[in-house]
């Protein structure tokens, strides 16, 4: 078997709209693809063995047991690898259930998708899973376990930490967008202007004094010291020398800690002779070359959480430890507590695997054990001097036992430091009774405190500290979104991108765009190139200053990764036509709409789908959206907007002359056709078609018709506000269109237009794209030879497998079929075609280059424009 692409869907698509993250494997099963797992000798029996809690997955029996009914009955081997997958992944800790395996038009080749929690993790189970299934195909011995632990690692070194992980899963809950800005803990919350970000437990409301003065244990100190809350007695010193000293003034016994330490790295605890205390400050210096050196407090150890300064949770937390039994040693005991179901690797449960360190070996030795030491029966030893989960001590909630001066010491304590998010730790005989009573102190202020303990204790009620953070950073009536309108279509996608963002700027809003020539803020271009991806659609959604976005979303993007948003308050379907067919497994209309109906179906529940009703494809799929629909039309009496309007629907037709919008029985005419400057006068239905479609959408969004008839007036085809799209120039004796049309249907719309152009002598410059089907590229050229009088075939780029002697061949032949006589010339560069296409020029001459290469025919032709206007060009 041949694995031949891997994808990562991180947004709605084709196999799924609601289950975002999902691996689309392209597999190629060669020989397997005639032996069925009933055919393989002992097939059965070895997965069974190797992977036997395969028996939970019901499969299309619907019980357990239903995935290995289709084994032994016979399922092809996509299937078996399909399931496979899911099932490493889950016994990796990461349970996932989506799959679906569906062969392709190439036989024998399959795309296998499944759910995925962490992206690496997904791309290393697709691997894993052929490895896995060829090794049972052959009878070969294969090390899971190697896998899947390889596959936690992975997730622990690429996943959100518990902490962040918690206020991402509550801002899911809350329906609030989300994106990780970095392969760390930086995350933005929302989107636009409306965004936040966090990092971990800060976020940006944290103020970064706070944090300095929380990251100096000694000012900590100082400041908590001067308002009068209850601190540990001690000093900070930089030296050997100075332990003596420090011993003097706090007395035994003593705890070391680095002064800028974090996660109890080098402290030491408990410490009674002054060769420990040189021993324990050596070790704190090794983090930092400040170390406090304090009294050390008997008591237990709290955690105290305060956010937004409201206590929001409490938690006694226990250093990692083992109970004796009188017959194991601390080894044994330790390898036992690893057992309990509740401790795994890293993150990935309540808590954490107890490791050996040096901590431990030095605990060990205070007490006069060693790792082979048997404790008496029911005696505690500890084996870790800090109680932090991460290296395997315990919590338990103790919330709702907290005394309210306690409280209040904590909330102020929050205030004196400045913190929104703040950890406050604490050495107490209990929180029940004040902290002045028991002789309890403030130990530390943390300004990134964890939650692990708190939203889910070793024992205790579970606290959401998550649902606080969201409620501080979005307040009731503050919103996370910006409006999203999303556009997609064979033809006409950019023009009504441009023109929808056009009308939203006029409304005052700052918009911010996606095409295919760039990504737009207010009109400035950041970006070059072919942006209708979801990397795009994330750059507009990620910019703070933007509180409107106009997305245009082709094919090729929902296709390799989804779509960049989770879903849009309007989506536009221009048309579905023949374009791109024969790529990425689309080879027909349906499997084109199937695509398309992705930005549909990701229209929330109230928003609006704007669909072409002269275009069946477009209505099939809004016959089962479950958004509102809309449609435009340019005959008034499509039957389609007849019934639909009859039914109370909003549509858009071009009517007597008008765009127009219809409400149920309602007109409410918008603009003359002909005054409306990207319709040429009215001569070209495709624009009107554009024209209509952003019309309908930026009324269903609540713009005013007024405001839109403005927008459409002063939105005028050019190379600044359309590039490429009927840009026309004008020179002495002839005028010259570029035009990015591609494909049968946009050469179809400039053959409509031309026909309205009254010359004498009509040029066309056209090429073909390598992607294409034999019979688009012929089509190609018969309607190049009913349009012009005089063609120019070009090629020096889009070959894509092909050579450009093929292309050429193949529009030859087309242009050929409906006139063998037709003028037709090669010119292979297109700078050359253009300048060759003017020297023929004769006065009124209309030249049309149908350029795949916008650019540099629109500098190119605007060079010569300049030469003109100077007297030094003449064709």
């Amino acid at each position: 078997m041949n694995i031949e692409n891997i994808q990562v869907l991180r947004g709605p698509n084709i196999w799924s709209i609601r289950r975002k993250k999902l691996i689309q494997m392209r597999l190629d099963l060669q020989e397997m693809e005639h032996l069925p797992t009933n055919e393989i000798d002992g097939f059965y029996e070895r997965l069974e063995k190797l992977l036997p809690s395969l028996y939970s997955h019901r499969c299309s029996p619907g019980v357990p047991g239903g995935f290995f009914q289709r084994v032994i009955a016979g399922t092809w081997m996509g299937h078996v690898i399909e399931h496979i997958a899911l099932e490493i992944q889950t016994l990796a800790g990461m349970d996932t259930g989506f799959g679906r395996t569906r062969e392709t038009k190439t036989r024998g080749v399959y795309n296998v998708v499944f759910a995925y929690l962490e992206e690496k993790v997904g791309v290393f189970a697709a691997e894993s899973s052929v490895r896995i299934a060829e090794a049972l195909i052959k009878g070969e011995d294969y090390n899971l376990d190697a896998d899947i632990q390889q596959m936690r690692e992975i997730r622990e070194n690429t996943r959100l930490g518990p902490s962040t992980g918690s206020i991402v899963e509550e801002a899911i809950a809350r329906d609030i967008p989300w994106i990780r800005l970095n392969n760390q803990s930086l995350v933005q919350l929302g989107y636009g202007k409306n965004q936040v970000r966090f990092r971990a437990t800060m976020t940006e409301k944290t103020s970064s004094i706070a944090v300095d003065i929380a990251s100096n244990k000694e000012e900590t100190k100082r400041l908590l010291q001067e308002q009068a809350i209850p601190v540990a007695k001690g000093v900070t010193i930089s030296s050997v020398s100075a332990v003596h000293e420090a011993i003097r003034k706090v007395g035994f016994p003593l705890v070391f800690k680095p002064l800028d330490g974090n996660h109890g790295r080098g402290i030491s605890i408990n410490i009674k002779t002054e060769e420990e205390a040189i021993e324990a400050y050596e070790h704190a210096a090794k983090v930092s070359r400040r170390v406090i050196v304090e009294r050390y407090v008997t008591g237990f150890d709290f955690r105290v959480l305060v956010i937004d300064n409201k206590m929001v949770a409490a938690a006694l937390r226990k250093p990692a430890h083992v109970t004796g039994d009188g017959r194991l040693n601390i080894q044994e005991l330790i390898d036992l507590e690893n057992t309990d179901p509740r401790r795994g690797y890293g993150h990935e449960n309540v808590l954490t695997e107890i490791s050996v360190d040096r901590d431990t070996l030095d605990l060990l030795e205070k007490k006069g054990y060693t790792l082979e030491t048997v404790p008496a029966k029911d005696e505690v030893v500890f084996v870790k001097s800090t109680a932090n989960l991460s290296t395997g001590g315990t919590s338990v909630d103790v919330t709702d036992h907290v005394h309210p001066q306690n409280i209040f010491i904590c909330e102020r304590i929050s205030k004196i430091i400045g913190l929104d998010i703040c950890g406050i730790d604490i050495m107490a005989q209990n929180l029940t009774e004040p902290l002045t009573d028991t002789g309890g102190v403030i130990l530390e202020v943390n300004a990134a405190p964890g939650f692990r303990m708190h939203i889910a204790p070793s024992e205790g009620l579970p606290r959401n500290v998550a649902g606080h953070v969201i409620d501080m950073l979005y307040p009731a009536g503050k919103s996370a979104r910006i409006p999203i309108i999303a556009i997609t279509g064979t033809n006409g996608k950019t023009t009504t991108t441009r023109l929808i963002a056009h009308i939203v700027k006029n409304n005052g809003h700052r918009v911010g765009f996606t095409t295919s020539d760039g990504i737009y803020v207010q009109n400035n271009m950041m970006l070059k190139g072919d942006t209708t991806g979801p990397v795009s659609s994330e750059f507009i959604l990620k910019d703070p200053t933007v509180d409107f976005a106009v997305l245009e979303t082709a094919r090729g993007g929902i296709l390799r990764s989804g779509l960049g948003f989770g879903f849009c308050d309007i989506g536009v379907v221009t048309n579905i036509q023949e374009d791109h067919l024969g790529l990425s497994d689309i080879h027909t209309l349906e499997d084109l709409s199937r695509v398309k109906s992705v930005v549909l179906n990701s229209v929330k529940k109230d928003g609006w789908g704007v669909l072409n009703a002269d275009n069946e494809y477009c209505v099939r799929i809004g016959k089962k959206a479950e958004c509102n629909i809309a449609y435009f039309s340019r005959n008034e009496n499509n039957p389609i907007i007849k019934s639909h309007c009859k039914k109370g629907g909003i549509a858009a037709i071009c009517e007597n002359g008008f765009i127009t919008i219809l409400k149920g029985d309602w007109k409410i005419r918008v603009q003359r056709t002909i005054l409306i400057p990207l319709t040429f006068g009215g001569t070209v239905p495709f624009m009107i078609e554009n024209v209509l479609a952003a019309t309908l959408a930026t009324f269903l969004w609540g713009f005013k018709t007024e405001d839109i008839k403005i927008s459409l007036e002063t939105f005028i085809p050019s190379a600044s506000q359309t590039p490429g799209r009927m840009n026309i120039f004008e020179f002495k004796d002839f005028r010259f269109m570029i035009d990015f049309a591609h494909n049968p249907d946009g050469y179809t719309g400039i053959k409509e237009f031309l026909r309205h152009i009254d010359s004498p002598l009509k040029i066309g410059i056209i090429a073909g794209t390598g992607d294409r089907r034999d019979d688009d590229i012929r089509e190609l050229g018969k309607l190049s030879a009913e349009m012009f009088d005089y063609i120019i075939l070009r090629q020096e780029k889009h070959l894509r497998g092909r050579t450009a002697e093929n292309i050429i061949g193949l529009l030859k032949e087309g242009i050929a079929s409906v006139d063998p006589d037709k003028k037709v010339e090669v010119v292979p560069k297109e700078v050359d075609a253009i300048k060759h296409a003017m020297s023929l020029a004769q006065p009124g001459t209309f030249i049309t280059a149908l350029s795949d290469v916008i650019d540099n025919a629109i500098e190119t032709v605007q060079d010569y424009q300049e030469q003109e206007r100077n007297g030094l060009f003449n064709a």
